[in-house]
Parts: C-alpha cells; structure tokens; sequence
C-alpha cells in the first residue's frame, strides 16, 4: 500500500554518461525488513542505479530519500554512514588476514585510541555472528574459509557498521545449491531483525524464492514493480527482455560419434607451480555436449588452459581426433580445428582495441580468402564479418565499430560468431553465458545446441549448474582437480552440489 513506510526511496533517477542514458527517472523504494529485487537485462541499469545509491556516481537529476529525509550522497563512506552496505559480487577481503581483522578493518576497537583491541573485537565479531545466526569462525584466515563462508563475512563488514540498508550484487555467483540455500537462510534471519535488502540477481527462480517484491529495469526505465505472490520465471524474463524467452532451450538426444576428444591421466601447474589438475581421464565425441561442475578454482580453468594450448601439461597425454597434441601450441591446436570461447572474453577473447571485424578475423587473417602472400583483402573481411554480426544478432555498431563499445552480451556474441563459424571439430566453451542477461543466454544456448546437432564435440565448463544441467548429455564433476563423479542430465543440483564440495556421488570415479 502507498501509506506503507519506506526506509528508502529514489525518485526519478536519471543518469547520462556519453552516448548512453543509463537511468531514465527511475523511481525504486525500500521498506523496512523486505527482500526487494532489482531485475534487468546487462546494460538495463541496474549496477548504475546501486552505484548512485552507494555514492559511486552522482545522479543528473532526481532525488534519494533515506526514512523520509532528501540527502546526498557524495561517497560510500557517506553511504555507510547513513546504514547502507553493499556486498559487490567480487569480494573486497583481504585473505592473510583473519575473519576478524577483515570485518573490523577502518573501524577498529583500540585501546588509548592507539592499540587495536583484538579482544574486543573479536568478542563484538562473535556477538554479531551468533545474533545473525552465522557460522562462522572468528580467527580463520581468509584465504583458509570458503566462498560462501567468505560472503559471510562481507555480510557482517556491513552489519558491523550498523548498516540497516544492505545491497547484495549477484550474491550465489560463485556458490553451490547449499550455499545458496544457507544465504537464504542468512536473509530470512536479516529481515526477521528489522534489516531490508536489495537482491541484484540474473537467475530468476532465485527471485521467486527469495524475495518480496521484484522491480524490472529495462533500457533504464523502469517497466514494472510486481509482488513476488503471482510473478512467474516466463512472465518475469518477458518483463526483462520484452518478448517470450525460452528459460531452458529444447535439446533432442544426442547422437555421440568417434571420440574427438581423449584426456588420459593429464596433470596441470597453476601459476604458483601446484598441482590444479591432478590425473585427469576422460573423452568427448562428436555430437555430444560433456558438461564440467565445479566450485570455481577447482582446476577447471588450468584444464581447459591445457587442452586449448595456453598452458604446459605437466603430465598425461591429450589427443584431438587421435593426434597427440599434449605440447600442441595455441596456433597449432586452431589448425587442427579447436574453437575455444574463453570464460575471460577480455583477457583472451577480444582485442578490445581492434574493430570487430580485425576481432572476428583473428584466426584466420594470414590465410585465403583474407590474405594471399603477405596482402590482406580488408573489404573481403569486412563483408564476411557483416553478415556473421547480422547472422549472430549483434548489436550496437558494424564491422568498423569497435569491440571495447559493444557491451558484454554483444561482446560474447561476437567471441561465439568467430569461434563458431570455423565449424569446429572441438569446441571448449568456458563460462559461455557469465554475465549475460536471459536473452542472451537463450542465444548462446540455442547456438551450443546447434553445434553439437552438426557433429561438433563441446566440451562445456560453468559455474552455473542450470546451465549444466539443461546444456549436457554427461556431466563430469571437478573437486580438488580431480574428476570425482560421472552423472547423467537428470541429476538433480542437490547431487551434483554434494560431489562439488567433496560427497559421494551417484556413479563415482575412482581416484
């Protein structure tokens, strides 16, 4: 109801950075204990909205209210001082330091005002902690605890300051089912304390299961406020994107052929020289999508580092199409038909400095048709790379536009056309959809599908087990860098979240 109380209200937003009107008199409202959403596709303006709220940017017009009052904020420790706390998606921890001395970091307890008081600290710590009803061991090192335990304590960094406002970005980007689930938890226990939360999320059923109500920004307008009672995943994804999304793209049986892939007993040195990948067996055929689960750092992106050419095996043998290539190059594994969309489009799928159509001619600029003895055939590259960005529905510019001006869904799609259109023998697709928005997501999918359809291996690594679950015919699990268990499709996330953290498994491998 209108009269209701808000304990924080934004009223026509807008914001304008050049060329691009991220916020277009936005209106968004808090009240007190709920969980309310912000939904959006990437580019809807979501973060922009968050980072004026937090005192990252500063708005052009429009006005925020914090329990009725009309304020600035300048900074976020402006922000922080007037109860708002935001956990951002990458954490801001510092891992030699203990759970402790993180969250009490700046607002130290002292004695004299001159010796920080650990005592004391650590007794308000474990205070909080139990208040909240959070597990959590006060003297752990950051770098010893895991991901979801390390959420925790951003969490509590926020509640220590009295925050009463807390903005969580993507927060279960980088956890298993039972850790989502446990954040869940956490939620109900903040809100039934008086707390009220802002929950950015791009996975819908989250929305539904957590949340009180939903708000949808689309091209930085707000479309709709909706109550979570009567919302749905279709209604809220057609919401997001303005047409009808398929949330899981139908797939038929597949039809495995030969092995194109075969990895026997492979071992792989992460950058500090230890064991990422520790004696790795298996094999992908044609015409069949393999599926690797993992908590992330498990040594899923050393094995796929390994197999693509960029990283050196330290051990085992790795054959494409019965080749060995375990010492293969980078350049020597594309000639023998790898595709490879990286799960780092910046660092290693683009040259965001180059036009799109120098980017979507990386492979095979030196090679007829482009290029005969040394003469490149630029107006035949920019035709060819015309039609694939009309083939790939890539928006916001042409073949002369340049990468670092697309956004990230567009930017992907270009990484996927390039890859793609090579019609790959074997295709790595690392994180394919990280950070895409649902309609984005549908068209990397339906296009992944359609490569396996043709006879392409894909061999498929996420953190997203939906994903997983709806893209493979089999699906390997990475604990510790080793596969720990074989499952098929019909898995549940609940099984494949037990083998991920080290549980048994269904169909168990052995070690």
């Amino acid at each position: 109801m209108a009269s209701e109380p808000r304990v924080l209200e934004l009223r026509g937003i807008t914001k304008r950075f050049p060329g691009v009107l991220a916020n277009d008199h936005v209106d968004f409202d808090l009240r007190p204990g709920e969980v309310h959403a912000l939904l959006g596709e990437n580019g809807a303006g979501k973060s922009t909205l968050m980072n004026i709220l937090y005192g990252l940017y500063h708005p052009d017009e429009g006005e925020i209210q914090i329990k009725g009052e009309a304020v600035r904020i300048h900074s976020p420790k402006d922000a922080i001082e007037r109860g708002i706390g935001m956990v951002h998606q990458h954490f801001m921890l510092i891992p030699v330091m203990t759970v402790v001395e993180n969250i009490v970091l700046a607002a130290e307890p002292t004695r004299a005002r001159v010796v920080l008081d650990y005592a004391a600290a650590r007794e308000e710590v474990t205070a909080l902690a139990e208040q909240f009803g959070f597990a959590i061991d006060p003297d752990a090192r950051i770098e010893e605890i895991t991901v979801g335990q390390q959420q925790r304590v951003e969490i509590l960094k926020a509640l220590y300051r009295h925050a009463d406002i807390l903005i969580l970005d993507e927060p279960t980007a980088v956890l298993t089912p039972q850790e989502a689930q446990e954040l869940f938890g956490i939620l109900r226990n903040l809100v039934d304390e008086g707390m009220s939360v802002i929950f950015i999320t791009h996975k819908l059923h989250e929305v539904l299961e957590v949340a009180d109500r939903i708000t949808v920004l689309r091209r930085g307008k707000r479309v709709d406020t909706v109550p979570r009672r009567g919302a749905t995943e279709e209604g809220l994804a057609r919401m997001m994107v303005g047409r009808e999304v398929l949330l899981r793209v139908e797939k038929g049986p597949a039809t495995p052929g030969k092995p194109v892939l075969a990895v026997e007993d492979l071992w792989v040195l992460d950058d500090r020289d230890l064991e990422a990948v520790r004696g790795v067996s298996f094999e992908v055929h044609s015409g069949e999508i393999v599926g690797i689960a993992g908590v992330d750092g498990n040594g899923q992106s050393e094995l796929v580092e390994a197999l693509s050419g960029l990283r050196r095996a330290a051990g085992g043998v790795i054959r494409v199409g019965g080749e060995d290539v375990t010492h293969a190059s980078a350049h020597r594994m594309l000639r023998l038909g790898l595709g490879h969309i990286p799960e780092d489009r910046h660092r290693r799928g683009l040259v965001l400095r180059f036009t799109l159509a120098e980017n979507l001619a990386l492979h095979d600029f030196d090679r007829p048709p482009n290029s005969r003895l040394g003469w490149l055939f630029v107006d035949r590259i920019v035709r060819w790379a015309r039609g694939l960005l009309q083939q790939f529905d890539v928006r916001g510019g042409g073949p002369k536009t340049l990468a670092s001006s697309l956004s990230g869904g567009n930017q992907q799609k270009v990484v996927l056309a390039r890859e793609l259109a090579r019609d790959p023998l074997l295709l790595l697709a690392a994180q394919p959809t990280r950070g895409l928005d649902v309609g984005a997501i549908e068209f990397v999918h339906r296009r992944l599908i359609e490569a396996r359809d043709a006879g392409e291996a894909v061999l498929l690594t996420s953190l997203e087990l939906d994903e997983i679950l709806s893209l493979s015919d089999r699906i390997l699990v990475m604990y510790e860098g080793r596969i720990v268990g074989e499952y098929p499709p019909d898995t549940t996330p609940e099984e494949l979240g037990i083998a991920m953290t080290g549980g048994r498994g269904r169909k168990e491998v052995a070690a």
